[in-house]
């Protein structure tokens, strides 16, 4: 699999961010290929960039001639192509576990706060500003509590969210960490969250993928 691994991004996407940090869990060199979502209507919306992405998002692994969507998709794609290091566990039962994890928050919370759904309450339903950010902190609180509560209770939780190294469920939950601070979320309740985040991001894995060091952060 010696083809170029192409990702189209946006700096603060944090289904982007997910699979910055899989690529860089896997030592995986890959090109960024920004698509800045709010620059010229959406640089999403463009013919060139719907040709590969009929859904108008990001992000979108390109691997040769093979296009990946979904960031999930992509995830478990990089774990059977390149499986070591390993992002899903051995077992059956631990690979529910974590996906388990990864999909409360890139299925449950992620899709309730996106860009486009603000952007339709703001231009099609002219929700304010103070609401809609009500409405985000809502669903990342009430997804975060029911994380918390199953992470912390849960004896196959170690320093991550799965054991001793990182994986899945992490690759989901330091992304959204960070859009919950960009809303003003109080993360107090939520200490072993906060706990297995500060291990994530003492990562290079993690700190190389975080929004600001990314090309297009300044852009």
């Amino acid at each position: 699999m010696a083809e170029q691994l192409r990702l189209y991004s946006y700096w603060r996407s944090s289904a982007a961010y997910r699979v910055r940090i899989g690529l860089n869990l896997k030592g995986l060199a890959f090109e960024t290929l920004p698509v800045h979502l709010v620059r010229d209507g959406g640089q999403q919306h463009a013919a060139e960039y719907v040709a590969k992405n009929p859904q108008h998002m990001v992000p979108t692994l390109q691997h040769g001639e093979r296009v990946i969507r979904q960031s999930l998709a992509i995830l478990e794609y990089l774990d059977e192509a390149w499986p070591s290091p390993r992002l899903l566990p051995m077992t059956a039962r631990d690979r529910a576990r974590v996906r388990a994890l990864a999909h409360m928050v890139a299925c449950d919370i992620h899709p309730l706060n996106n860009l486009r759904v603000l952007q339709y309450f703001e231009h099609t339903w002219n929700v304010p500003q103070a609401e809609r950010e009500d409405w985000v902190k809502h669903w990342i609180v009430e997804g975060f509590t029911a994380v918390e509560t199953l992470l912390a209770e849960d004896a196959a939780t170690g320093v991550y969210c799965h054991g001793q190294t990182p994986g899945l469920a992490d690759c989901c939950l330091v992304p959204q960490v960070f859009n919950a601070r960009r809303f003003g979320v109080d993360m107090a309740a939520f200490p072993t969250l906060l706990r297995i985040e500060q291990a994530c991001l003492a990562l290079p894995a993690f700190d190389q993928a975080r929004p600001e060091n990314q090309p297009d952060a300044n852009a």
